[in-house]
């Protein structure tokens, strides 16, 4: 090992102290602004992972949409089908609806489904928590879990599902009665806004609803393991008619997506000032250091140590406080991460704001995903960041003239 770097370790950790104070302190700050850095990037990773696992199981990683709907959908599942790397396409009608229990009213979104390939495309069986997807029928709706809660509905019960169409037929002096439905089913998603808006029925019931004849308002699309969304939506608009449209599920939230991808960088940049000002103090004390020991950085001079060498010392400080710091401030946010529902929960249960969680953030559980680049990316800049904190007590000490250095007192 070099001379100089081996100084620097002896001055970060002198013997017989393994952490001295500066050592200490410079290491805590930097630890505290990696562990901050983990743990919200995270979170906020974690909401949008969570959102790509809901829209993938429960809508498929393409859908195909077009302007007034598609009538021919049979011809297009077919196309759609035949693409290299699609494995299932099922078509659905989705609009708003107005249902009525007792006297409870609701207004949710009641989504079509063909019964017949809808299972291989989503996974909304692995959603129902009563009753089964199996027991559906034209007669029949299965309910989110919320929704359910809040007009006090169970399975067996008989709702009034009101067609959108009734204000039409209204202005014709027509009659247009609701529809007498059961309840076969309770699902539950784990998202809050759509478990407490949304009808699961049959593709014809919806069309029946909506007066959709043979016409259904989208289709959805599987993709083999490994096969990107937006190649795929490339290639199935290539056999598709110019109004009818293939989107990746990231196009479809291309809204939603840019601004939670603003939201991080925003929150990225503002905490990343929390390494920075930690460095401000590294430079602080290694600028106190080379005050402290100029006689000794003089000796340096004068045994022949090059003005290189005494400026690689300092800088080499601010590197093993910035490895140490990020080691120890990963260790820290995963921690926190491992026991992040814990955490909220007592909080929630102290403040009794269990209700206000899951409104304002969607999710009955604080969700996290760590991605490798991100973490990667904190790394490489809080060590950077640590790294230049040392250039300016080392551009001081390499200025240090030997002969006058040790003249200091």
């Amino acid at each position: 090992m070099p001379w100089y770097l081996h100084l620097a370790l002896r001055q970060l950790f002198p013997t017989g102290r393994w952490f001295p104070f500066f050592t200490l302190i410079s290491t805590l700050g930097v630890a505290l602004g990696v562990a901050l850095l983990v743990i919200v990037m995270s979170v906020m990773g974690g909401f949008v992972f969570e959102i790509r696992h809901l829209i993938t199981d429960t809508e498929g990683e393409v859908q195909i949409v077009a302007r007034g709907g598609i009538a021919d959908y049979r011809a297009v599942v077919g196309k759609v089908e035949s693409v290299p790397g699609v494995a299932a396409a099922t078509p659905y009608a989705r609009d708003a609806v107005m249902i009525k229990f007792g006297d409870k009213p609701a207004f949710p979104m009641l989504r079509g489904l063909d019964l017949g390939s809808v299972e291989r495309v989503t996974q909304l069986s692995h959603y129902v928590v009563i009753g089964s997807l199996d027991d559906l029928d034209d007669d029949s709706i299965i309910l989110s879990m919320q929704l359910a809660t809040s007009i006090g509905a169970r399975v067996g019960d008989t709702i009034e599902v009101y067609s959108p169409l009734i204000i039409n037929k209204l202005s014709a002096d027509e009659v247009f009665l609701p529809r007498q439905v059961r309840v076969v089913g309770i699902l539950e998603i784990g998202h809050q806004q759509l478990d407490s808006s949304t009808v699961y029925g049959t593709l014809r019931l919806a069309q029946d609803l909506y007066g959709l004849g043979s016409t259904v308002h989208g289709i959805d699309v599987r993709l083999k393991d490994g096969v990107n969304e937006d190649d795929a939506a490339a290639r199935i608009n290539a056999v598709l008619p110019q109004d009818i449209r293939a989107l990746s599920w990231e196009d479809s939230f291309s809204d939603f997506l840019w601004v939670v991808n603003l939201e991080r960088g925003m929150i990225f940049f503002l905490l990343l000032f929390i390494v920075i000002v930690a460095a401000f103090s590294v430079t602080s004390s290694l600028l106190i250091s080379v005050v402290r020991k100029t006689r000794e950085i003089g000796l340096l001079g004068a045994l022949g140590g090059r003005p290189i060498h005494v400026a690689a010392c300092f800088c080499a400080q601010g590197l093993f406080i910035g490895i140490l710091g990020t080691a120890a401030g990963l260790a820290l946010g995963f921690t926190a991460l491992a026991f992040r529902n814990s955490v909220v929960l007592w909080i929630t249960k102290v403040t009794q704001r269990e209700e206000v969680l899951r409104r304002f953030y969607q999710f009955s559980e604080l969700p996290s995903h760590t991605s490798g680049s991100t973490v990667a990316l904190i790394i490489v800049l809080t060590i950077v960041i640590s790294t230049l904190a040392g250039l300016l007590p080392a551009w001081k000490a390499a200025r240090l003239k030997p002969v006058e250095a040790l003249r200091s007192e």
